[in-house]
């Protein structure tokens, strides 16, 4: 018997499939993170709507659930196009898309990142994207189980001048109970705990502390690198 579902998502990858087939990946609002076959999806005609960041009202059909399936696409929200001509919040867009396709185990829901990646990326076309992107992975951390704890000084208690991350607990630290080892402490940009300005400086070091974590408890353990769309953002911010 055949299994479908109708659903609408977020389209996170196209890699094509033969000479006019694509294989899309999608995180959609009931069903989590799930890939099909769009036929003609490389075609001229489907091009434009089957971009990495774009919202399509997707139709999934296979003969049997463990099959890849066939998906149809109908497009809802071009996000893509919006952030075309801004290279900077384009490498945003593609970053989270690439990010939550690498993360993201297939065919379980996940609710909050759906919902909180959707609302950064409609938000992308105002100021303070940049920090906002560097919030969205701390958020998308925590709902992946590697939260991080910036209420409290690890190692005093203190809620005040915090200023560094332990790369082992993930629990801020105060500059005073981090000074003897600030070497190997990662910086906590203010911006993190507080609504501040960012600075682009202050947005790198965030995402050095995100990385991190990343790397340690995700992509080390799965031994695949960060995604590539990733690195090229912060090139582009390190400008």
């Amino acid at each position: 018997m055949a299994v479908s579902w109708e659903d609408q998502g977020l389209i996170l990858s196209v890699r094509r499939h033969g000479e006019y087939d694509a294989i899309v990946s999608l995180l959609t609002e009931n069903n989590g993170r799930y890939a099909g076959l769009v036929k003609a999806g490389a075609s001229r005609r489907m091009k434009g709507a089957l971009q990495p960041g774009n919202i399509i009202k997707a139709s999934w059909r296979a003969r049997l659930d463990e099959h890849l399936g066939t998906m149809s696409a109908e497009l809802v929200r071009s996000h893509s196009a919006e952030v075309m001509s801004d290279p900077g919040r384009l490498a945003a867009l593609s970053s989270a898309c690439a990010l939550i396709d690498a993360l993201l185990p297939e065919r379980q829901h996940q609710p909050e990142i759906e919902r909180g990646t959707i609302a950064f990326l409609r938000s992308l076309g105002t100021e303070g994207w940049a920090a906002r992107y560097a919030r969205w992975e701390l958020d998308v951390l925590r709902e992946l189980g590697f939260g991080l704890d910036l209420t409290a000084c690890a190692g005093t208690g203190s809620i005040e001048n915090l200023v560094f991350v332990s790369p082992k607990s993930g629990r801020a630290v105060s500059a005073e109970a981090g000074a003897p080892y600030a070497n190997r402490l990662l910086a906590l940009p203010a911006f993190l705990r507080e609504q501040t300005e960012a600075s682009d400086a202050d947005v790198l070091s965030a995402l050095a502390l995100t990385g991190h974590f990343f790397e340690t408890h995700v992509f080390s353990s799965q031994r695949q690198p960060m995604p590539a769309a990733r690195s090229r953002l912060i090139e582009r911010l390190a400008k």
